[in-house]
C-alpha cells in the first residue's frame, strides 16, 4: 500500500460490500469508513441496512467510522461527508492503519475522487421552495437559459439534481468558493457486481428478513420520538413506503411489492452511477459478487499488494 493509501469497495445494495470490507480490514490491519448517506443516522438501523453484526470477525470488532454520527431528522450533505471523511482518513492513517471506504452512495465516493469544490455550495432553502413546483422541463429550460457551465454533469432525469444545479449557479453569481487543502488520496477501487436477477432475489430475501426483524416497528418508534413523517419520507425507500403504509395508503402486500420494486430500481440507479464514474476515467476493478467470500478476499489482497510495489 505504499503507492495507494485508500481501498474503496463499492457496489449496489445487497452486493456484499460490508462483508468483504470487514474481511479485508481484518487481513490488512484496516478500519472502515462508511460511504452511506443514511447509515450516519442513529436508531435507523434496519431500514438503512447497517448490519452492525457484520463488523465482527472472529469475535473481534472492526473499527468503523461515519455510522451513527447524527440524530434522525438532521440534514446531511456531500460537503459534510467530505469533511467527515478526511477527518476519519487522517485518524486512521495516523495509526498506521489502512482506511477502507465502503458504501453504495456513489455521489459521496465520486465527490472524493473528483474533488468537486461545488459540494461546498450551501443549501438555499428559499430558492428550493421556489423551484420545487416547477416541472423537470421548466428546470432544464432555466439551466439552459442561464448558460450553466456544468450542464454535462447534471442528471437531467432527476428533479433534485436540477434544483441543486440551479442553486449552485445562483450562488456562484454572487460568491466565490474557497479552495480547501485536502490530504492527497491515492485509491484502489473495487466494485462488486451481480447479475440483475441475482441482485433482485437478494434484495427481496433481505427485505423479508428486515420485516421480520422489526422494520415497521423501527419506523413507528422514530415517529413516536417526534421525527416528522415528512423527514422520514425525505429519507426515502423503506422509510417513505412504511410511512405511507402506517397512514393507511398501502396494504401490507402492496407495501412489500412496491418497496421491493423501488429498492431494485435504486440498485439499478447505483450501477448506472458507477458506470458514469468509469466514463469520468475512474478505474474500477470489478469483481463477481457471487464468488465465494474467501476468493473475493484473496483477489482484493493480491491486487492491493501488487499495487503497493
Amino acid at each position: 500500500m505504499d503507492q495507494r493509501n485508500l481501498i474503496i469497495i463499492l457496489g449496489a445494495t445487497a452486493s456484499g460490500k460490508t462483508k468483504l470490507a470487514v474481511s479485508i480490514a481484518d487481513a490488512l490491519n484496516g478500519e472502515i469508513i462508511s460511504a452511506d448517506s443514511r447509515q450516519i443516522f442513529k436508531r435507523m438501523d434496519i431500514g438503512t441496512g447497517k448490519d452492525l453484526q457484520e463488523y465482527y470477525i472472529n469475535s473481534r470488532k472492526i473499527t468503523h467510522h461515519l455510522i451513527d454520527i447524527l440524530e434522525p431528522g438532521e440534514r446531511y450533505h456531500v460537503d459534510a461527508f467530505k469533511n467527515d471523511f478526511y477527518q476519519a482518513f487522517e485518524s486512521v492513517t495516523k495509526k498506521n492503519k489502512i482506511p477502507i471506504l465502503c458504501g453504495g452512495t456513489g455521489m459521496y465516493i465520486h465527490s472524493l475522487l473528483q474533488n468537486q469544490t461545488l459540494t461546498a455550495v450551501p443549501v438555499n432553502q428559499q430558492l428550493r421552495d421556489q423551484l420545487n413546483p416547477l416541472s423537470k422541463e421548466e428546470l432544464i429550460s432555466k439551466l439552459q437559459h442561464g448558460k450553466n457551465q456544468n450542464m454535462d454533469h447534471v442528471d437531467l432525469s432527476s428533479k433534485k439534481r436540477l434544483i441543486r444545479a440551479l442553486e449552485i449557479t445562483d450562488y456562484l453569481r454572487h460568491n466565490t468558493l474557497e479552495v480547501v487543502e485536502r490530504p492527497e488520496i491515492k485509491p484502489i477501487i473495487f466494485g462488486l457486481k451481480n447479475e440483475t436477477e441475482v441482485t433482485r432475489a437478494k434484495i427481496l430475501t433481505r427485505l423479508n428478513e428486515r420485516f421480520k426483524a422489526g422494520l415497521i416497528e423501527e419506523v413507528e418508534q422514530l415517529i413516536k420520538e417526534g421525527i416528522g413523517k415528512e423527514m422520514l419520507v425525505f429519507y426515502g425507500l423503506e422509510y417513505k413506503f412504511i410511512v405511507n403504509y402506517l397512514d393507511g395508503l398501502l396494504t401490507f402486500e402492496e407495501l412489500k411489492l412496491r418497496l421491493g420494486i423501488a429498492i431494485c430500481q435504486y440498485a439499478k440507479r447505483q450501477s448506472t452511477f458507477f458506470r458514469k464514474m468509469e466514463k469520468d476515467n475512474i478505474e474500477i476493478i470489478w469483481l463477481d459478487a457471487s464468488a465465494p467470500s474467501n476468493v473475493l478476499k484473496q483477489l482484493v489482497i493480491e491486487k492491493v499488494l501488487a499495487n503497493g510495489n
